[in-house]
């Protein structure tokens, strides 16, 4: 670990010993200044020889306190061969400047004992099975009754469903009205929240939790991502896809879950001016993700 600066850059791996095929995530670290830039090291498929990279996930970024910005990366790895590996420590450049995390090591073990003495041979002879003809056709039987009794089943359901739909429609008439865009419904409760303001009452809380809520449910009504049911992190994953030809959209999304996240969380103070520009970053979301 290295502190010159105001910069840290570490790398801990969550488990030295694993057993062969099995995996284990390699957390990347780097602490900086906002104006400093960050050079993040780049690999293919593998970590080394013989550890393989399974799964990775974006560069995240966290906005500290004391106004540093935290850098996490996580690699997923893995190996297939039982051996004690050596990793370099891994190198971060920060401006004209490099910066090397810890060494690591990771111990992969098989966990029998592999006999290669002993000869591949097969374990009896290959023996002709009779063919059970009653047993086929009883399952013969069995299959045609199902079938039939499927049939059936589902043409019954078909005549109840359809009276039943006849009779809902008599008497509720407004249910058959089709369900409202999802960004009509997400502009109208933007303009709600703009209209209360709560967060000049001191409720920032409750301010962003009310705007984000909103965004979530469009981004779910729009692009089918339950972002109600993840987490910042997860949704942002599942939306830089989707919005890479919209950078600009992307990274206001990000600050926009970012801040409501440390206000949640971290009880972080907001500016009127960064309330003000996250209600703004919503109506353009919705704006310019909507089709013409």
């Amino acid at each position: 670990m290295n502190l010159i600066l105001a910069i840290i850059a570490s790398a801990v791996i969550d488990s030295s010993t694993i057993m062969i095929g099995d995996q284990t995530d390699l957390h990347l670290q780097v602490v900086a200044t906002p104006e400093q830039t960050i050079q993040w090291p780049q690999y293919e498929d593998e970590l080394i020889s013989g550890i393989e990279i399974v799964d990775r996930t974006i560069v995240d970024t966290l906005l500290l306190k004391d106004g540093r910005v935290q850098y996490d990366q996580y690699l997923t790895l893995t190996s297939f061969k039982d051996t004690l590996f050596y990793i370099d420590p891994i190198a971060f450049a920060v401006g004209a400047d490099t910066f090397l995390s810890e060494g690591l090591s990771l111990n992969v073990v098989i966990p029998f004992e592999i006999d290669t003495a002993m000869a591949i041979t097969d374990i009896k002879n290959i023996e002709k099975a009779p063919i059970w003809w009653w047993g086929i056709f009883r399952w013969v039987l069995l299959a045609l009754g199902l079938a039939g009794l499927g049939v059936g089943a589902y043409f019954a359901y078909r005549k109840w469903g359809y009276l039943l739909n006849k009779q809902s429609t008599i008497n509720n008439p407004q249910s058959t009205q089709p369900a409202r865009p999802c960004e009509e419904v997400a502009l109208e409760k933007l303009d709600i929240i703009k209209a209360e303001k709560v967060w000049q009452t001191g409720e920032v809380k409750r301010y962003q939790t009310q705007l984000t809520d909103v965004v979530r449910e469009y981004i779910a009504g729009r692009f089918d991502v339950s972002s109600s049911e993840k987490t910042s992190d997860e949704t942002l994953r599942a939306m830089k896809g989707l919005l890479s030809d919209r950078k600009d959209l992307y990274d206001n999304l990000k600050q926009m879950l970012t801040l409501a996240d440390l206000v949640k969380f971290a009880k972080w103070s907001t500016t009127p001016d960064e309330n003000e520009q996250s209600l703004s970053s919503a109506y353009d979301f919705v704006h310019e993700t909507t089709p013409k």
